[in-house]
This record gives C-alpha cells, structure tokens and sequence, in this order.
C-alpha cells in the first residue's frame, strides 16, 4: 500500500505541516520519503523500540521524524510534521505491506481515510492479480452514501481486478459551499480466490516460495467445547449483559453433532451440567434459559474453572460419549485477573498446559483495560489457541460473535505441512493445531536452488496424508490407519485437443476390504472373469481392438498402455490394459452418472 500526500503552503510564512496516516497493526512500514520543492528525503525505517529512543532524540534536537503508536482496537498511526517554507510545497510517500489474512472465507483490505479536509485531487486506487482466479469482490466504504456509491468502479477480469473511487471537491463537500468533508472513514475491499487444489496454491518467486493451503470442500469436524463465563462482581452491568446476549446467538450456531458444556465461576464453580451434551435443539433450549439466570457475584477463581473445562471434556473422551473424530476446545471469558487468594500466574499456566496436555486448544476473550491480557496471550498460546481482547462498546456482543465465528467450525487438526529438508531451508511455521473453515494457512520458505521451480509437499492432518508435486498433484488417504488409497490429479498438456485434467485413483490395499465392498472401483477389488477374442486393427495401428466378453455383454475395447502410480507417485509404472469405451457401459454396475458426486469429498 503506497499512500501520497502533496501539500502547498500558500501562506507568507513559513507553517508546520503535518502527515498522519492510520495503518493496520499488521502492516509493517518499509519505506517513507518526503520531497521538498525537488528535493527527496529518505527515512530510515527502524524496529518500534529502537525508534522510539531515537525519535525522542531527533526531536528534541530539532530534526524531522515519524513515530508509530496504537490508535483504537486494529489500527496504529504514523504521524510525522516538518516545517515548511512560504509558497513552498511538500510530497509524503509512505508504503507499507501486510500480510492478508484470510477468515470467514475472504481476504479484507481496509484503508483508513481522515484528511480532515477537502482534497483537490483525492483518489483511492487498488489493483489485484490473483494467479488462481478471482472468486468474488466487493468495494464500500463506511461513509459512503448512496449519492457517492456510483464512484466506486470496479472492473474484475479472471485474476485481475482494478478499484477506483475518485470524488472530485463538490463531491466530497457535506453541503454545497461548505468546507466540511464527507470523507471520513474506512474503505474495505473484500474478496476471495478460486481454490480448485486440494492441496493449495505454492508461489515460487527468486528462490523464495509460500504456500496457501485452505483445501475446499472438506467437511466440517464435530467440535467438543467448553464455554468458561466469568461471573464475578467486576462483569457487573453492561459486560455480563452483552457476554450473555452473544452466547445466545452461539450456542444457536452449535451444530447438532457438536457436544458443549458450560462453566460459571467467581470465587466458587457452577456448571449447566456435569458432563457434555449434544447440541440437540431440546438442550441448546434449555442450556440459552441457564445463560439468561446467571447473575454477578464474588471474585475470580480463573484455574478451577479452566481445571474443570478440562476434566469435563476428558471424561466424554474416556467414557466415549463424543465422536472419536472430533476437536477440543475451551472458551474462556474473563475481564479480570488471578485474585492473590489463587496460584501465582506461571503456577495456573502450568497447570492449565499440563492438564491440557495438548489434547484441546484454549482460547481466551478478554474484557476491557484492566484485564490481564498477557496472562491470557501466553496460556492461550501454550495450549495452540489464541486470545483476543474485547473492548468495551456497543458492539461488544458482536464482537464476541465473531471471534466465535472464527473458530466454530474446525476442518483440520494437527495439521503438518512438510517440504524437503535438502531444497528448503529457512521455513516459517509449519505446524499448526487447528484448521478453521474460511481461513488458510500460510507457510513461507527459502529454497537451496534458485532455479528450482517444483519440489514435493506432504501435509498430514488428522490421520489424512495428502502429497503434491507441482506437476501432478496426490493425496494419500488412509481408512482407519489401514486402507490406502492415492489419489493423483493429472494435469493433461493444455493445447491438446480433447483431454482434460482428470483425477487418477489408485488402491494400495484391497485386499484388506471386506467381500461385501461396492462402488465405481470397489465392484472390481475381487475380480472379474473376463474374455477378449477377435482382436484386429483399431484406428491406431499400434492400439488394436478386440470384443471383451464381460457380465453377458460383448463390448469392443482397446489395447494401450497406462501408467500405475500406486508404488512410484512421481514416475508411475507403464503397465498395457483394456480400455472400455462409452463410460465403461456395461463393464459397471448401472450407469457412470450413478457414480457422479459433487465433491471429492462428498458422501451420499
């Protein structure tokens, strides 16, 4: 993001002139100039603390500089101010970047826009290429009223989309003649990308690479969760209100395969119900009437609470009341800190990881300024989770919400993305407890050999192993760590005339399936009694035709050659076979549209 800033003083005297710009957080600032009637001033861009001393210095010499500082709950602000002749004129460039983070399903671009004043030439210009494809965008800005919206054009091809919203001076006026100016807010730009590979998408750009995983298509993994409510006298009034009011709305997004449970504490512990229970809509009922009599009382008691979260969800693992196939979590909502009366700090993080175990994730929502958000940060991430800090608001209760939203719907667990040790090195993190639906994983790296442009990629996540070349794509599956099937997608020469990209799927193991297996492949696990005779010269000379006399049906089939991928995933074994034309008619049970689904991993 490069953002530009032109200033004239047309006064008779020199004038003190002032750049301020709201990034995100997130972004880092990587370059920042100023021009001065022709002549260009590069800063030095330096890490927050060490700049801060050396800014203190600068000023207090005279001397021109910028400091970043928190501004509101997302955003910082840059400001920087230098003295500026009469008639003369200032340019300010600052470019920052920032990793965009996908969640619930789309990648946000927000731009803060405050000039405070009318702008002679004020524009907002986005370009995006997306080497997959773009699967949707959207423009607004929250001052944008229905008179501004037609400025806002969007042009949006296959992998590139341009945004412009350009108001001339009448336009950005609140009322004709005034100097007010509706300009004065934020401009989101929201979209997503087209994710046809299971595996993701790998960048290789200059010996460097990133790779996007957020495979589509995969079915949500039931949930085991715990919501730990802080009760206490300081969640008195509108924060025990609006902390209430959310849990209604979550636990009517509870799916029926999911179990819950409910944790109350001040200085003593109260649950709903002693174990979990499935959030059948007779007990999502009865739990939302619960939520709605709690009242405040007492002080905090944090590491019983989170204690009991834990014991409760390890006692429906051992008596095998929820899914074998599903995730832990603990949801805990506070607004305070550990009262003296309890353990030391590090003695309830240690107890709440040892207890944890790493067999569930923590998470932590923290109210308001005098909550011990450190506390939370670091448990929170002991036990692969995160917090988050809820400020006190209107909007509270939709803050709440979203954080939910975030997290409610677990696709992945454990999941490993591996590359090789002899081509990668400088790896990110590439091991991460969970996979939430509408989010993505991302993982940077340095390769050993510039001019590298593919190399292989397994990712293992909840007894699922999926495997990728840049050429031809696998993903292993395993049934109950016995059964194996690969499967490849086969990416076909892109001017031929007639194939497509097919998918390939080979069986390691069929003979571990029980007589009884059906399906497109499965009807063939046992054998078949098959007999070819009256072979004789097909369109290509070197592939003959033949009648097969299969299941009571004389079919014409052809010889040819085809690869068996089970044993060599990169090179595959040229193996000769029949090939049956029509869709297989009448070697198949049926017809192949009885096979059809809409997705890979879809179930009937």
């Amino acid at each position: 993001t490069v953002i530009t800033s032109s200033a004239l003083n047309k006064a008779k005297s020199s004038q003190e002139v002032f750049f301020e710009v709201d990034l995100p957080k997130t972004a880092f600032i990587t370059n920042f100039s100023m021009s001065i009637e022709g002549q260009t001033y590069t800063g030095e861009v330096k890490e927050k603390e060490k700049a801060k001393k050396q800014y203190q210095k600068a000023v207090s010499t005279g001397q021109t500089a910028g400091l970043v500082k928190a501004s509101g709950r997302k955003m910082e602000k840059f400001t920087v101010s230098v003295n500026i002749a009469a008639n003369s004129n200032v340019t300010f460039i600052l470019t920052h970047e920032e990793l965009l983070q996908r969640k619930l399903g789309q990648y946000e671009i927000m731009t803060r826009v405050k000039p405070k004043q009318l702008v002679q030439h004020f524009e907002i210009v986005a370009d995006i290429y997306e080497p997959q494809g773009i699967a949707f965008l959207e423009a607004y800005g929250t001052f944008i009223s229905n008179e501004l919206l037609p400025l806002v054009e969007k042009t949006v091809t296959d992998k590139k989309a341009h945004i412009s919203f350009c108001p001339t001076l009448d336009q950005q006026r609140k009322c004709p003649g005034c100097d007010g100016t509706l300009i004065d807010g934020d401009f989101f730009i929201k979209y997503d990308v087209n994710r046809a590979e299971i595996i993701g998408d790998i960048q290789i750009v200059n010996g460097y690479f990133v790779h996007f995983f957020a495979p589509p298509d995969l079915p949500r993994v039931p949930k085991n969760v715990v919501f730990v409510i802080d009760r206490s006298g300081s969640m008195s009034g509108i924060k025990l209100e609006q902390t209430k009011q959310a849990m209604l709305t979550i636990l009517n997004d509870l799916a029926e395969d999911d179990y819950f449970g409910i944790v109350l504490f001040d200085s003593s512990i109260s649950t709903w119900k002693e174990s979990l229970t499935k959030a059948t809509k007779e007990n999502v009922s009865e739990a939302q009437k619960f939520i709605q009599r709690i009242i405040d009382y007492g002080t905090t008691n944090i590491n019983d609470a989170v204690m009991k979260a834990v014991d409760m969800i390890m006692k429906g693992k051992r008596d095998k009341n929820v899914p074998e196939r599903s995730v832990s979590m603990v949801i805990l909502m506070t607004d305070g800190m550990p009262n003296s009366g309890e353990s030391s700090v590090p003695q309830i993080q240690e107890n709440v990881l040892l207890a944890m175990g790493g067999n569930m994730t923590l998470f932590c929502l923290g109210f308001g300024d005098d909550v011990d958000y450190s506390f939370l940060d670091v448990m929170s991430r002991q036990n692969k989770g995160l917090a988050r800090r809820i400020y006190e608001g209107s909007d509270a209760t939709v803050q709440l919400q979203g954080f939910y939203e975030e997290v409610a719907s677990p696709l992945l667990s454990e999941v490993d993305l591996r590359y090789p040790d002899n081509l990668v090195n400088s790896l990110t993190t590439s091991h991460y407890k969970q996979l939430f639906n509408g989010s993505e994983i991302v993982v940077a790296g340095r390769l050993t050999d510039y001019s590298l442009d593919n190399f292989l990629v397994e990712v293992f996540a909840q007894g699922v192993r999926n495997r990728q070349v840049t050429k031809d794509s696998s993903l292993t599956v395993t049934l109950r760590d016995s059964v194996r099937f690969v499967v490849i997608l086969h990416k076909v020469w892109k001017q031929h005339p007639y194939h497509q990209d097919y998918l390939g799927f080979y069986t390691l193991d069929s003979h571990l399936l029980s007589p009884s297996v059906h399906g497109l492949l499965g009807q063939f696990y046992h054998g078949v009694q098959f007999e070819v005779r009256d072979m004789r010269p097909g369109e290509v000379p070197e592939k003959p035709d033949a009648t097969m006399l299969v299941k009571g049906q004389e079919l014409t089939v052809t010889r040819g050659w085809q690869r068996d991928f089970r044993w060599d995933v990169k090179n595959g074994e040229n193996i000769p076979c029949w090939f049956i034309h029509s869709n297989g008619n009448g070697l198949i049970d049926g017809n192949h549209t009885d096979y059809i689904m809409s997705g890979l991993f879809m179930t009937v």
